[in-house]
């Protein structure tokens, strides 16, 4: 395995049928892939999946958590692969192959998470509010749906075996998905104080607030000027209560 594709971190949100999960852990590891995430998947799929010839040694070092941000961790792209469907596009939009080229550039000495929906919901808006764009498979529009493990495979072939390194298309130096939750954190409560959010946050203004914060593109230096400049903010409001 080469070490730019150890920079690739595949999760699954909720799946929910046991030869998906194996089919798509599967296909990462005939292309070279083995970092393997669940979010809240259904138990039983879960097991039952980690039994399957071929998938075996991927679903064994699977890690599973109960929320996205835990299982995008360091990952400092994060691409959403999505039909959309009919929903508002509100995320920079990338189809296959131009995607993956974008990734696989990336993946050359950064780290990136490719997050795939659940079989019977695909991703939520909460869920692409973690996302930077979004890539789809070019497919028949009157069957834009992909079955999770194809998906999976097609998704990772063209990274791995079409995708050619484009030095043109690096996206700029950025802060890891934990990195930008803790400032999102830390900024909440200071807006709530201040009257900015609605009363007890609203998730819609949360997922604008999320976006909004990964579009600025901090630097690692940028990113400890404005921890403090939030904690300042967050220690005087606090203390004038």
């Amino acid at each position: 395995m080469s070490s730019w594709q150890e920079n690739l971190r595949i999760i699954l949100v909720a799946p929910r049928n046991a030869l998906n999960i194996g089919a798509a852990a599967r296909a990462m590891y005939n292309f070279g892939f083995t970092d393997l995430r669940c979010v809240l998947p259904y138990e039983l799929a879960f097991r039952k999946a980690r039994s399957s010839v071929g998938a075996t040694f991927v679903l064994e070092k699977a890690l599973v958590t109960d929320n996205l941000p835990d299982a995008l961790g360091a990952s400092e792209l994060v691409i959403a692969s999505s039909s959309l469907a009919d929903r508002k596009q509100r995320h920079v939009h990338r189809v296959l192959p131009a995607g993956a080229t974008a990734i696989r550039t990336h993946l050359e000495d950064r780290k990136a998470a490719l997050v795939f929906g659940s079989e019977k919901y695909g991703l939520t808006n909460d869920d692409l509010s973690h996302c930077n764009w979004v890539m789809t498979i070019p497919t028949n529009q009157e069957c834009p749906s992909m079955n999770l493990g194809q998906a999976v495979a097609i998704c990772c072939y063209e990274i791995a075996r079409i995708a050619v390194v484009q030095p043109k298309l690096k996206t700029p130096v950025g802060v890891s998905v934990e990195t930008r939750e803790r400032i999102l954190n830390k900024l909440l409560p200071i807006l709530e104080e201040s009257g900015f959010m609605n009363e007890d946050g609203n998730d819609q203004q949360i997922r604008k607030l999320r976006r909004f914060v990964s579009r600025l593109r901090l630097a690692p230096e940028d990113v400890r000027i404005l921890q403090a400049i939030l904690h300042q903010v967050d220690w005087k409001l606090n203390r004038s209560c």
